[in-house]
């Protein structure tokens, strides 16, 4: 999966603008006259997973990628900040600098009571970037045209041992020896899929927390695990309801392999979003449905922005 030139995030953004905590890295494909189409990435990822797909829908959308704070090229741009993120398990602060930067790409709610906007952008989100989208809508007034959530953490119960050790052993953990290190994180990135990963993409995944040239590193790879060992989302679950009565139209993919985050999630969620939601289940897919089945995936993804865009 090598990076195609117009992928680069080649603008910024800062947040909160007169004193800057969190800077972000965005990049825009395609027509600017096209219907805005934002793909966010979870943990412990970056946009680079999303770039054959945003390449490929720039035909005839105006698409929208960037790496989380933290992340990829993006960065946590004071001690204060760093700290908030690695106890921030509710993904709330994550939620108000992405709501903060689709402000400043012109993405205003008409309503603040619907997650619904016919100029709304459509939203493909994977992993906790799920909380992040639905937190947006029911806490920051974000509406949607669309909503796509692929294997996403949105509904417990949380955890895993990975998360755990880490969580409870970071300074162990930050004094790994690098090429030790390396290894570990190789092996988690394996772990999240259900086939075997070409090397190429195993090595793109694994360039921000191992390529020692500043970006997020060992300490970052760390600290993104010990902040999903306190992730919750107990306090908007009850409220997921809000997003199908606006009418929002709401696809929940899930890869039938996913040992991560089990598919009998994608049910509950599907049950307690409600409206127009619907789940879709991906044969032979983890959770890196992206690189375990790409052709299923964007036919779904292509499929269904296009049933809404007909409808609308």
């Amino acid at each position: 999966m090598a990076s195609h030139p117009s992928t680069f995030l080649d603008q910024t953004f800062t947040y909160p603008s007169d004193d800057p905590q969190y800077l972000v890295k965005w990049t825009r494909l395609g027509p600017e006259k096209g219907h805005p189409l934002v793909f966010i990435h979870g943990t412990p990822w970056s946009s680079r997973l999303w770039a054959p797909f945003a390449l490929a829908l720039s035909h005839r959308y105006s698409v929208y990628l960037f790496d989380n704070p933290g992340y990829g090229q993006s960065e946590l741009l004071t001690p204060a900040a760093t700290t908030d993120f690695a106890s921030n398990g509710s993904l709330a602060k994550q939620a108000e600098v992405t709501a903060a930067l689709f402000t400043h790409w012109g993405f205003h709610s008409e309503s603040t009571d619907s997650a619904r906007s016919p100029r709304g952008p459509h939203v493909v989100a994977h992993d906790n970037a799920g909380l992040v989208a639905l937190r947006m809508a029911l806490q920051q007034g974000q509406s949607y045209k669309s909503l796509t959530l692929i294997d996403v953490v949105a509904v417990g119960p949380w955890g895993s041992p990975s998360f755990k050790l880490m969580a409870e052993n970071e300074d162990v953990f930050n004094q790994i020896p690098p090429l030790m290190f390396d290894g570990i994180v190789k092996g988690y990135i394996r772990d999240a899929a259900y086939t075997s990963l070409r090397k190429e993409d195993e090595e793109m995944l694994a360039e921000p927390w191992v390529s020692g040239d500043g970006r997020p590193g060992q300490e970052g790879f760390v600290r993104a695990l010990k902040q999903a060992s306190t992730r919750k989302s107990d306090d908007v679950e009850s409220q997921y309801y809000k997003i199908g009565q606006s009418g929002l139209p709401v696809r929940i993919i899930w890869g039938k392999e996913d040992q991560w985050l089990p598919c009998d999630r994608a049910d509950k969620l599907q049950k307690l979003i409600g409206g127009k939601s619907e789940v879709v289940l991906v044969d032979g897919a983890g959770h890196l449905i992206q690189l375990d089945q790409p052709a299923w995936l964007m036919a779904e993804i292509v499929m269904f922005v296009a049933e809404v865009d007909g409808n609308s």
